[in-house]
């Protein structure tokens, strides 16, 4: 029977440590880390994942300052919200919830952050730290970090292995590429004009699919024994579901993450994780 690898105890587990360092960082600095959440409009979906991240900066020990502005705002207002907050020394972390209303440039307001108070971790700064391995000195993307931190876990070696990565995005894709390389992984990277995808993936001792395309993975594209981690995640008849034919591919391989309950948690675990660490960077800790 195939493992399955938890990200959900695992961040259960992340965030009772970072509370516990949260108290003693208050104690010794005399504020808690601090991470100030920029969301623009009414996306239902956009509103949710703030929520969450809210709750569980309460449940830290971090102290969330919510900027909620309207999806009309002009590129100009929300730049000057960026650089003030940029400017506002009690702020720790800033994060702009993506995706943005399509007048509005990502990219430019992604570059517009500190990069030590960037704790998404998107700023050309930091995924250049990313490509060069330079871990402790910058905050990494946190859905890959999350990634990086249940290979850990669970003792998953990638040096000399053959890792797959299906999906290229900026957010995830490229990034864990790049820390799989770091780790002495063989990478390739597969994406939507990929021919014969199949051909790749049975190859993988490691794969990681990050496409939002439901059940795109099935049972005969993955190799016996191989190690899955599902980062898709996407809504099918009303049920969370993710990249991979979870209940078929799981008979075959050694260890799997579920959808939901696998890659998810982590990434608001390491929102709270980049956040202590802006924090502690900040003040020379």
């Amino acid at each position: 029977m195939a493992t399955i690898l938890d990200g959900k105890a695992l961040a259960e587990r992340i965030k009772e440590e970072l509370k516990d360092e949260v108290a003693v960082l208050k104690e010794r600095v005399g504020r808690s880390p601090t991470l100030a959440v920029v969301l623009i409009g009414e996306d239902p979906a956009s509103q949710i994942y703030v929520r969450n991240k809210e709750k569980t900066c309460e449940e830290v020990g971090i102290t969330s300052i919510g900027i909620k502005k309207p999806a009309s705002i002009l590129q100009k207002e929300l730049e000057d919200i960026i650089i003030a907050l940029n400017d506002q020394e009690d702020i720790d972390g800033i994060l702009v919830q993506l995706p943005l209303p399509e007048h509005l440039d990502s990219q430019r307001i992604i570059n517009l952050i500190d990069p030590v108070k960037d704790v998404d971790g998107f700023h050309p700064v930091n995924m250049g730290k990313v490509v060069l391995g330079l871990f402790d000195e910058g905050l990494m993307p946190c859905t890959p970090y999350g990634v990086m931190k249940i290979f850990e876990a669970y003792s998953i070696e990638l040096q000399g292995k053959n890792a797959v990565m299906v999906g290229h995005s900026n957010i995830v894709g490229k990034p864990l590429a790049n820390m799989m390389i770091n780790k002495n992984a063989t990478v390739s990277v597969c994406h939507v004009y990929t021919e014969d995808l199949k051909s790749y993936t049975l190859k993988a001792d490691i794969l990681c699919v990050a496409t939002g395309v439901p059940h795109l993975i099935k049972a005969d594209m993955v190799k016996d024994g191989a190690v899955v981690i599902d980062i898709g995640i996407s809504r099918v008849n009303g049920k969370i579901v993710g990249d991979v034919d979870f209940e078929n591919v799981k008979k075959k391989v050694s260890a799997i993450t579920p959808v939901p309950g696998g890659v998810g948690p982590m990434t608001i675990a390491m929102l709270m994780y980049n956040t202590v660490k802006a924090f502690k960077l900040r003040e020379g800790i």
